[in-house]
């Protein structure tokens, strides 16, 4: 088939519409021509060219919507072919390796068709599949025939880049722990369907009409089904009631497993023996059922630990790092150091954190801080490992690297959250530990009692009692509620960094508000510079400059850009006062008036040697746009606010009538700051502290719960118990709602499994329950705590986008 035969429909439209005939774009006044087609560049047209002469022309007939645009100069791949990334990314597969890359280009089901057959084409590949709905391609290759950087350069060439999947070794192994989970429940669904069939048989027989064959029969029947499901899909229990019992401890498992044991062998042995009654039932629904919460419980912390795996994949594998001749290598993140060049084009992610050389750019953090906006960096400011730069591409040099970066530090934090346990869910532990021994006391008492009154119902009562108790829903109601409510907090911007936070912020009813890095961005500017006794201004830039070379207070900001910084040794900062050192040979302070230069403090920055003024600094700082919002929406919740800063009374005043805040305290040393946070808490009060995390450790620390704004140092030097990612000040009373709903479900998920059990327990116990309506009362219950947990994901989502 030629290429004009297989001219489509959407191709006509893209001519008639003056659009690339490969990718659809519009055409620039230079548009290549070939066969009477027009194409936006060389790339499309080398496709085009390609597609044809392979005979794939039917491409252009299958595709729902036109193909990637081609890159000119597709890049290099020649780093894939490095004996580290392959190990690291690909895998061995019988007669070579196999690799799967991510691509943003496929549209619709014709681009997986054309990958699939073009790679198959190529000498050395064994297989390929394209999956245009995940966007992954699936290559296998023997490498005694061919490199991976030519098929990868024919991928490219298509107009399909690839990317090496970062973190596809956490999916893998999460993707083989569902199929393990799917074929235990496959197993389960099937023999309890089998078992269920064969017990209704011999539960109609009421009147022991059956003839002994045919009841042996249907028993020995439902024993084989059985077994499968109790031994196989059952295995997470059994093994989970291994681990207790070696640890010397009873818990959920136990109970679990040994109630479908207890089923499984009195059922054997009322098989072999001719009893009256098996209960083969009631073990493989129980099995099956558990499975079925087991699972939902997984998904719901999957869905919480969604941001974990995200940060996973949001670092490429390979950074465009330049060589001192101005030429380019791809290298893999391993070999970047501290201060090298990086390019990295538009539509990339940022390979490790730095700061922008040659222009401005946007990046896009999304994932990092939560805000969907694209945020606008100037040469000199930071740019994240993990965001993606858009509009153009930029240049970074390298200031953090590996585990340093704050990406690694978010992926640290957040699991760190996720993992921990607060003392309520220990407590939940205990409880349910203590539980499972009462209730195996009370099992024996039941037993004890039905043998003597009736013997024939004392096993089937008793089992229906083990099962109908089991504290799954007690054991989950609060890690499950916790687990998605530090989910949700992830994926808002908001890390929660110690375990019992979360409820302490539930019941916050005033906030106290630092100045510097919160109300306002945390980026101040120069005003104006007057100096004294023959010191120009530049000079004494270059001084505050020196003096603050490598403070991470945010005032340190405002000199990052002053031009000749002088170096500064013996640099001692004082809270609440200034900062001195030794520029010069001369000991300079910089600082509150009375510190500097034994004046009346004015709220300027003032430089000088203690005794005398050689400079007086002012610096504006601008509002955060939602801080407004952010007061009010913390008010609307009853949370009463409080402005406390170092700064000067007039500059404080003004931010405070700006974001209606009555309540403001100025000039306040941390000490001071920590007094008031005292008395507060003496009036009964419990109260959050909102600060930058630096400069404020003691009152963050005394506080009865604290937030640091992210914007600054390294994230774990944070004497916080939140950290808010996301430049958005509303984050904090988005925050304290979201506790607020944890705390009510936790206790809702409470209130339902002790009143379930309340309940179930005498139903059981007097022989009003079934075995196997035991085990759906009990799966129920579970499934109820963990769909309750997992609205608080839903709720966050809606919280945000009416934000």
């Amino acid at each position: 088939m030629t290429m004009d035969a297989a001219l489509p429909l959407q191709e006509t439209r893209a001519a008639e519409l003056g659009g690339c005939q490969h990718c659809g774009e519009s055409l620039p006044p230079d548009a290549i021509r070939a066969d009477g087609k027009a194409f936006c560049c060389n790339g499309c047209a080398a496709a085009a060219s390609w597609i044809r002469a392979a005979a794939l022309g039917d491409y252009y007939s299958l595709r729902t919507s036109p193909g990637g645009r081609v890159q000119a100069d597709a890049g290099d791949f020649g780093t894939w072919d490095r004996d580290v990334v392959l190990a690291e990314h690909s895998r061995i597969v019988p007669g070579g390796r196999e690799i799967t890359v991510l691509t943003d280009a496929m549209r619709c089901a014709a681009c997986a068709w054309l990958i699939d057959r073009a790679l198959r084409r190529l000498p050395g590949v064994l297989d390929a599949g394209a999956n245009a709905v995940t966007g992954r391609i699936t290559v296998a290759w023997d490498p005694a025939r061919t490199a991976l950087s030519p098929l990868m350069q024919r991928l490219a060439a298509l107009g399909y880049r690839p990317w090496l999947a970062t973190g596809e070794a956490r999916e893998q192994a999460q993707r083989r722990e569902r199929r393990r989970w799917l074929i235990r429940l496959g197993v389960a669904g099937l023999g309890a369907i089998q078992a269920m069939m064969f017990a209704e048989a011999l539960y109609l027989d009421t009147a022991q009409q059956m003839p002994t064959a045919t009841r042996d029969f249907f028993r020995w029947i439902t024993f084989l089904v059985s077994t499968p499901v109790v031994f196989y899909s059952g295995w997470p229990f059994l093994e989970g009631m291994l681990r207790e019992l070696r640890g010397r401890r009873l818990g959920m498992d136990t109970l679990i497993a040994g109630s479908t044991l207890l089923a499984y062998f009195a059922s054997l042995a009322q098989t072999v023996r001719g009893g009256v009654h098996v209960w083969y039932d009631a073990a493989v629904m129980f099995v099956l059922l558990l499975l079925v919460a087991r699972m939902f419980e997984q998904r719901g912390r999957g869905i919480a630990s969604a941001q974990v795996d995200a940060l996973a994949r949001a670092r490429p594998a390979l950074a465009m790092r330049e060589r001192d001749d101005g030429s380019a290598e791809q290298v893999p993140l391993g070999e970047l150091e501290i201060g090298d060049v990086l390019r990295v084009c538009a539509g990339e992610a940022v390979p490790a954190d730095g700061v922008l050389l040659d222009r401005a750019s946007s990046f896009d953090e999304a994932l990092i801080t939560g805000e969907s906006t694209p945020v606008r960096r100037e040469i000199g400011d930071a740019a994240l490992a993990g965001s993606i730069c858009r509009e153009e591409s930029a240049r970074l040099r390298v200031t953090r690297t590996g585990a340093d970066t704050r990406l690694s530090q978010l992926t640290r934090l957040v699991e760190q959250a996720q993992s921990a346990r607060p003392r309520l869910a220990r407590a939940a532990e205990r409880v349910a530990g203590g539980f499972v021994v009462a209730l195996l006391l009370c099992a024996a008492a039941t037993f004890a009692w039905w043998h003597v009154h009736e013997p024939a119902r004392a096993l089937e009562v008793t089992l229906a009692l083990l099962v109908v108790s089991c504290p799954c829903a007690l054991s989950l109601a609060i890690p499950t509620a916790l687990t998605s409510a530090h989910g949700a907090l992830a994926r808002m911007g908001v890390l929660g960094l110690r375990g019992d936070a979360l409820s302490t912020l539930a019941r916050v009813d005033r906030v106290v508000l630092d100045k510097t890095g919160t109300l306002s961005t945390g980026r101040p500017e120069l005003d104006r510079v007057a100096t004294f006794d023959g010191l120009d201004a530049q000079q004494a830039l270059a001084i505050c400059a020196a003096l603050e070379h490598g403070s991470a207070h945010p005032l340190a900001r405002a000199f990052a850009h002053v031009d000749g910084i002088a170096v500064a040794q013996n640099v001692r900062a004082i809270g609440g006062r200034g900062i001195e050192g030794d520029v010069g040979g001369t000991r300079w302070r910089l600082g509150r008036a009375e510190f500097a230069a034994a004046r009346e403090d004015d709220g300027a920055l003032w430089l000088g040697d203690g005794a005398r003024a050689f400079a007086r600094i002012t610096v504006r700082e601008t509002m955060r746009d939602d801080a407004r919002d952010a007061i009010a929406a913390l008010r609307e919740v009853g949370v009463a606010v409080e402005l406390c800063s170092g700064d000067a009374a007039d500059a404080v005043g003004r931010f405070a009538r700006q974001v209606g805040i009555e309540d403001v305290n100025a000039r306040q040393s941390p000490e001071q700051k920590l007094g008031r946070v005292r008395a507060a808490q003496a009036r009964g009060d419990v109260v959050a502290m909102v600060g930058d995390g630096l400069n404020d450790a003691p009152v963050l620390a005394g506080a009865d719960v604290s937030l640091a704004m992210a914007e600054g140092a390294a994230l774990a030097q944070r004497a916080a118990d939140f950290v808010v990612t996301s430049p958005s000040l509303l984050r904090v009373p988005q925050a304290i709602v979201l506790a607020r709903r944890t705390q009510r479900i936790v206790w809702q998920n409470l209130a339902w499994a002790l009143g379930y059990n309340v309940l179930a327990i005498p139903l059981a116990a007097t022989g009003h329950v079934t075995p196997w309506i035991a085990a759906v009362g009990m799966a129920a219950s579970s499934l109820l705590v963990t769909v309750n947990a997992l609205r608080l994901g839903r709720r966050e989502a809606d919280t945000r986008r009416s934000a």
